[in-house]
């Protein structure tokens, strides 16, 4: 922290104008991708556009994927594809609760 600290001087924080995951949340508690994005600034800061790009990749990475999920839509249209492959081929039947069919109750 500087000697003499301009931002809160001014009333102004660049940090959570700069950052999306740093704006105010409901009930004041961290947005869910926000250390991701911390990591990700961090890893950059001070290298420049270019450098940053190539050296922080991982962390960036990272972070798009907190953000869209889409590493995580991708695996599961798999899984969900192997799965009818499966029911079509006759080597899977799901559960009865999986079928939508209620259990007897007493």
């Amino acid at each position: 922290m500087p000697f003499w600290d301009l931002q809160r001087q001014l009333g102004i924080d660049v940090d959570r104008w700069l950052l999306r995951q740093s704006t105010a949340q409901p009930y004041g508690s961290a947005a869910a991708c926000h250390a991701f994005e911390r990591e990700w600034v961090a890893c950059g800061h001070g290298l420049g556009r270019t450098r940053a790009a190539r050296e922080c990749a991982i962390e960036y990475e990272d972070f798009l994927e907190c953000m869209h999920r889409s590493k995580m839509a991708a695996r599961l249209k798999a899984i969900l594809e192997q799965r009818k492959k499966l029911m079509r081929e006759g080597r899977y039947s799901p559960p009865e609760h999986h079928q939508g069919k209620e259990e007897p109750r007493p």
